[in-house]
């Protein structure tokens, strides 16, 4: 069994991005590891060239402005790179650059790639999410953020990044078949220095929205206001041991009063609903589980 990860980057060292711990994170499961780095100033494909990764494969790319708005051209260059994975490879376990897993969860992942690499009804593993936020202490637990995503699909040429490259279909749009694993991926998007997480921000919005909408909306401020979340719980589990050393390093302070719900009545029932049933009314979902 064959297995490649992939991975898109630009610009990553000056908003501060995990990308070492992130691709560290998966290459005990990797046989190679692919990542197509878009030009950037900010020594982004030096650092990601030294990070000692075993079988590593860097594809030079230029993004492409005209697919800016929707964030388009983030599945795009996430198709570059897994048009680089290796043909024989049977499975691709995609990274984003502010995202790990878990040491504790590789057996599971090697279980379920080993176990489903031969049945054809499965085109992608599904992966649970725990998403921080302000600071590595809280989870958002709000509808804002989906709980479910693939990470891991099969290499068999009839897939692609889908829209703003959060997940995937087939070549005809058609929504993957996914078996869900006891398997986390750790996002820590929201977790920088509120300076750096403005500058994160500025870089995101210029993938969805035009020149007019950052000038009004995004250039106006010079640090990430944390405290406009709708709701956090606390963290209780451990997190995956590359992140320690970043964890340590945090300089930053962010407190925040979990029994706190800014939410209107809708979303207050919708919430609490979900809290004692397990269960997201209207939840979007861009897989289709199947029990092969």
């Amino acid at each position: 069994m064959k297995v490649s990860g992939f991975a898109i980057a630009r610009n990553v060292i000056k908003a501060d991005y995990p990308i070492g711990e992130s691709l560290k994170s998966i290459e005990p499961i990797c046989d190679e590891i692919i990542v197509a780095i878009g030009a950037s100033d900010d020594g982004t494909r030096d650092y990601i060239a030294n990070l000692g990764l075993k079988n590593i494969r860097i594809i030079d790319t230029i993004w492409d402005d005209n697919l800016r708005v929707g964030g388009k051209v983030l599945a795009d260059e996430t198709n570059k790179a897994l048009a680089g994975v290796s043909p024989d490879s049977d499975w691709c376990f995609y990274i984003q650059a502010d995202e790990c897993i878990h040491e504790d969860d590789v057996p599971t992942i090697k279980k379920a790639l080993i176990q489903y690499k031969d049945n054809p009804k499965v085109e992608g593993l599904l992966f649970k999410y725990r998403h921080f936020y302000g600071s590595y202490d809280y989870l958002g637990d709000s509808r804002r953020w989906y709980r479910n995503e693939i990470r891991i699909i099969k290499n068999n040429g009839n897939i692609k990044s889908w829209k703003d490259a959060q997940g995937f279909r087939t070549l005809l749009n058609e929504k993957l078949k996914v078996v869900p694993i006891d398997a986390r991926i750790f996002h820590y998007g929201w977790v920088k220095h509120p300076k750096e997480q403005q500058i994160k921000q500025e870089q995101f919005h210029r993938l969805w929205h035009d020149d007019q909408f950052m000038q009004k909306n995004v250039y106006q401020q010079q640090e990430f206001n944390y405290s406009g979340i709708d709701s956090l719980v606390k963290f209780t589990e451990n997190h995956p041991e590359i992140m320690l050393d970043r964890i340590k390093q945090i300089n930053w302070k962010f407190d925040f009063d979990v029994s706190k719900k800014n939410f209107n009545v809708k979303t207050f029932l919708l919430y609490w609903f979900e809290k004692f049933t397990g269960k997201r009314i209207g939840e979007y979902k861009n897989y289709k589980v199947i029990n092969p």
